[in-house]
């Protein structure tokens, strides 16, 4: 399905760990989807679908510490490809607005910095498998390390405490600066949110940024 024929908008929120990227969403989907009814499409990576879901437990399973490095971030691009081909290029198609709970940014910085194996090589492997797709706004909710840490500790149901989230400090240092090295490098995609201010300053901010990229559905 070529993009050309895509008449919706997509749009991927990226975070690190803490950051409070999926409870803005939330927040989100709550005051548009009265609006936009079934224009409106909220999904999330790894996952969107049956077949990425199954790759995303593999992925995220604490008792999976064997897992190599590569291995993790070619089933990231797996359940993506999946995703893309089954739930977001569908829904473009229809002309739907699409929310997204991390893209291809987040293999970057996870696999390609946090485990050092490589940004060009991840970003390479996932141009394969999204056919070069990438959303028309990324709004990148940016929080320190030690901050997003401290918040999963505080406020995460242990159960729901994954292989990522255990990783050591150093290991979100990474992360979120590869993040902002991919803002400083894609600006006019990738937009910014101090995601330390209070709750309802970033949602409202994240809110403004998603009608000024996508007009047509709030018009």
């Amino acid at each position: 399905m070529g993009s050309s024929r895509l008449s919706g908008t997509f749009i991927s929120f990226e975070g690190p760990d803490g950051a409070g990227k999926t409870s803005a969403l939330q927040a989100i989907t709550t005051q548009i989807k009265p609006v936009l009814g079934d224009q409106l499409v909220i999904t999330r990576e790894p996952g969107g679908n049956p077949i990425s879901e199954s790759i995303r437990a593999i992925i995220l399973d604490r008792a999976n510490t064997a897992m190599d490095y590569r291995t993790e971030a070619l089933l990231y691009a797996a359940a993506r490809r999946q995703h893309l081909a089954q739930t977001i290029l569908p829904a473009l198609a229809a002309d739907k607005l699409v929310l997204c709970d991390r893209y291809v940014d987040s293999s970057v910085a996870y696999q390609g910095a946090g485990r050092q194996i490589g940004e060009d090589a991840v970003a390479q492997m996932n141009t394969f498998a999204t056919d070069g797709l990438l959303p028309a706004l990324t709004v990148y909710f940016d929080v320190p390390a030690e901050i997003g840490l401290r918040r999963i500790q505080a406020h995460r149901d242990p159960q729901k405490v994954d292989r990522l989230d255990v990783e050591q400090a150093a290991f979100h240092d990474r992360v979120r600066a590869a993040y902002l090295r991919l803002q400083a490098a894609h600006p006019d995609r990738i937009k910014l949110i101090d995601a330390t201010q209070n709750r309802e300053t970033v949602v409202t901010t994240a809110l403004t940024l998603i009608k000024q990229a996508a007009q047509n559905y709030f018009d």
